[in-house]
């Protein structure tokens, strides 16, 4: 019965399942990777550098969400967010800098340090507003944003 109890009540499956994380601190970046790929995503890449990721965006048809930090070493995550805008590539902002002083390049901002859950909250919710839905929960120190045509 619980086999059968956890296909019937199984996750929904996800539209955002290929992720790229664009994150500096290396163990920011592992503690996300481990932490996502156990909750079903798909690790496209880890990278640190403006340049390594938007390589990785101009590459057809790989990712579903792009996760960026503001504050690489190598330049601004927001070089980023704005290529994979261009692709139409949803953007997550995960960020250590004052919310209000992030401009509206993407589909949202989480705040950091975060608990982990509310990094799966905030994928949830751009998942939710790109479906035409209301997000359910939104973390605390999360701003959605609308995502321009």
């Amino acid at each position: 019965m619980g086999a059968r109890r956890k296909m019937l009540f199984g996750r929904k499956k996800r539209r955002l399942l290929r992720l790229l994380l664009v994150e500096d601190e290396p163990l920011v970046a592992f503690d996300a990777e481990h932490f996502l790929s156990d909750e079903g995503f798909e690790i496209v890449a880890t990278v640190d550098s403006v340049g390594e990721a938007i390589g990785h965006i101009i590459a057809p048809g790989t990712i579903d969400l792009v996760l960026v930090d503001l504050g690489l070493a190598d330049g601004n995550g927001a070089d980023v967010a704005h290529a994979a805008r261009a692709e139409g590539i949803p953007v997550l902002i995960v960020t250590g800098r004052n919310l209000d002083e992030v401009e509206p390049i993407c589909h949202g901002c989480l705040s950091k340090p975060y608990p982990q859950r509310d990094l799966l909250a905030a994928i949830v919710a751009i998942e939710a507003v790109i479906e035409g839905k209301t997000p359910r929960r939104l973390p605390a120190t999360m701003r959605l944003f609308q995502p321009a045509a």
